[in-house]
């Protein structure tokens, strides 16, 4: 394409209508799968959660003073594994839990966690007890709780700490 074709295809009505519905119905297709994806996670207050973690610190999710991230991941996920440098990341600035979820004993957790360099601690969740009383299906599985102890937001698949932060800070500054 030379430029005087693109600019005849930037002036026609047709193309610009055509491909107007082209990106709607993109958009309409991410948003059927984003909604089957978190169709029938855990909604309203947030379900029991608490453990030891792979540092030995026991950790309990409960009403505190911000919005807090919950992170069900897998050491055999592919996309965990690309995420978890945006984890790494938010951990620094908000509170963040993650449920290694089928992924062995806390020993074998703490040595893939080490493995990989990586210093959020994990509960481990091997029997996926957490992870039914979340009804997570898939991971990785994100969800935002606010302050009040209520899932506000709930993602399946990779997210940007961008778009985690997003959630975080809405969750925080807006209550339910």
């Amino acid at each position: 394409m030379n430029l005087d074709s693109i600019k005849a295809a930037l002036r026609d009505r047709k193309r610009w209508k055509r491909w107007a519905l082209e990106a709607l119905l993109l958009i309409a297709i991410v948003a059927g799968i984003t909604t089957w994806q978190n169709s029938g996670l855990a909604d309203g207050p947030a379900p029991p959660l608490s453990g030891t973690r792979t540092d030995g610190s026991a950790i309990k999710l409960g009403a505190g003073e911000t919005a807090q991230l919950v992170v069900f991941w897998a050491t055999w996920c592919k996309v965990c594994k690309a995420e978890a440098g945006n984890i790494e990341a938010l951990a620094q600035d908000w509170p963040v839990i993650t449920v290694a979820m089928q992924s062995g004993d806390l020993e074998e957790v703490a040595e893939h966690l080490e493995e990989r360099g990586l210093k959020v601690p994990a509960i481990a969740d091997d029997d996926s007890d957490i992870a039914d009383a979340w009804k997570v299906r898939a991971v990785p599985a994100h969800f935002v709780v606010d302050a009040a102890g209520n899932i506000r937001f709930r993602v399946v698949g990779y997210t940007t700490k961008w778009g985690l932060r997003a959630r975080l800070w809405w969750a925080n500054t807006f209550p339910s």
